[in-house]
């Protein structure tokens, strides 16, 4: 027997281990890793976060795209190749030579878009005077912007809105005398600073209600006569009517202190301080829902029994790809015009999301959504276009989805899609629908 000393073991115990290291390194090569996922996995991965059917993952597309950077995708280079660049998102711009809407509907009803005071300069103000005829802010006439305390006024906002209108041959809406939300909650304390809502005592809370009309009544008159000569369609009440509440009536501090009476008060000072011309809408959500409707006209009706002057009833008309038909739609504004009522659409838009849909498409919309949103508008608009005689104007909620206050809402840190122009003011292919349906040759999108 050979005798090997330590150092001569220590040797070949090194050698067998470098053999080792070797091996694997080459079985590693062969089998295309590189100490990254596997391509597959993580192929697997992104299309799970890309899928938008897997409403749970709660991965965006900005989460898909990183996860795609860092696949090594079976490359046997240690140094991964530069990832393709995306394509940039076209410049915004107003497209010249495609059709404008206000001429396509002209001889119909107007077309209308909310904005605001930023919006009467720049791209978006070219697009809304190629493509619209009839304007309302979208926030700077609400209560709280006009009157944020009592007795003081912030009247530039609205004004720069109503010299854009004037500007531009465009007609103008009010929105919105009385609200829920967006009101000084000055209104609604006593003399001694406390809510009206709390008092309990009965001299004191119809003193409160005397002193919360009053404060009402001053305010319409007050907006009404500087705006009568400009403005011809006013958003008297908005979204009064809460079904789930009690009587069917939004259980607001307005109603709550003052009953109804709060409405036929706004609604009466406004034609006293307006005259005869201007024209007066009860203004809701839901319309098309049977019960919400249904409530809505009860009031109406008992309303102009007591000589109210309300002359239509305004459809806020936010929709989705998914629902409601457009028969109900159509059905609620054959049933006030049964009163001798006049219809708007005044907040029109059309989300990609069902109500309960918490999934995001992100900027990545798949093809098929944007059609089906196109062929909803189109049948949305060829109703419009066959009921015009009930309909006094069809206005949008916004005019492009860059901005519209369905971001965000009801899902945080997600951006919808519900306009007929995209986030770069181009046409989408519901532009093209809405075009079609006004009776114009068809184009292609």
């Amino acid at each position: 027997m050979m005798d090997f000393g330590g150092t001569q073991i220590l040797k070949v115990g090194l050698i067998v281990v470098l053999i080792a290291i070797a091996g694997i390194a080459a079985w590693l090569v062969l089998s295309g890793k590189d100490g990254s996922q596997d391509a597959n996995e993580v192929n697997e991965a992104a299309a799970v976060m890309e899928d938008p059917d897997t409403s749970d993952s709660g991965i965006t597309d900005d989460s898909a795209e990183s996860a795609g950077d860092g696949a090594a995708g079976g490359e046997t280079d240690p140094s991964p190749a530069e990832p393709e660049p995306a394509a940039a998102a076209p410049a915004p711009s107003v497209e010249p030579d495609i059709p404008s809407l206000a001429e396509a509907y002209a001889g119909l009803f107007p077309i209308g878009a909310a904005i605001e005071p930023a919006h009467t300069s720049g791209l978006r103000a070219e697009l809304l005077k190629k493509h619209v005829n009839m304007i309302v802010a979208e926030n700077a006439m609400k209560p709280a912007s006009l009157q944020p305390a009592e007795g003081r006024f912030n009247w530039e906002p609205a004004d720069r809105i109503v010299e854009f209108a004037k500007a531009n041959g465009m007609e103008l809406r009010f929105h919105t005398l009385v609200w829920h939300n967006q009101v000084g909650d000055w209104f609604f304390l006593d003399p001694e600073g406390k809510p009206m809502v709390d008092e309990t005592d009965p001299e004191k809370r119809e003193a409160n209600k005397k002193l919360l009309l009053e404060r009402l009544e001053r305010h319409v008159r007050t907006v009404v006569e500087r705006y009568k000569d400009d403005i011809r369609s006013w958003d008297v009440v908005n979204e009064v009517v809460e079904p789930g509440d009690p009587d069917g009536m939004r259980a607001s501090p307005w109603y709550r202190i003052a009953g109804i009476d709060y409405i036929e008060t706004a609604f009466r000072a406004a034609r006293e301080a307006g005259g005869p011309d201007i024209k007066l809408y009860i203004n809701d959500y839901g319309t098309d829902s049977p019960a919400k409707r249904d409530r809505i006209y009860e009031l109406v009706k008992e309303l102009l029994d007591k000589g109210v002057p309300i002359d239509g009833v305004g459809h806020q008309t936010h929709i989705s790809i998914h629902g409601p038909s457009v028969s109900q739609i159509i059905e609620s504004m054959k049933k006030f015009s049964e009163l001798g009522l006049d219809n708007l659409v005044t907040e029109l838009d059309m989300s990609l999301y069902a109500w309960n849909d918490r999934r995001a498409y992100g900027s990545d919309i798949p093809e098929d959504i944007l059609r089906k949103q196109a062929d909803r508008y189109r049948e949305l608009f060829e109703a419009f276009r066959e009921n015009k005689d009930i309909i006094g104007g069809v206005v949008f909620w916004g005019i492009a989805d860059d901005h519209t206050w369905l971001n965000n809402f009801p899902v945080q840190n997600r951006t919808d899609a519900p306009l007929l122009f995209d986030r770069q003011l181009h046409a989408k292919p519901a532009f093209w629908a809405v075009i079609d349906s006004a009776g114009q040759e068809p184009q292609d999108a």
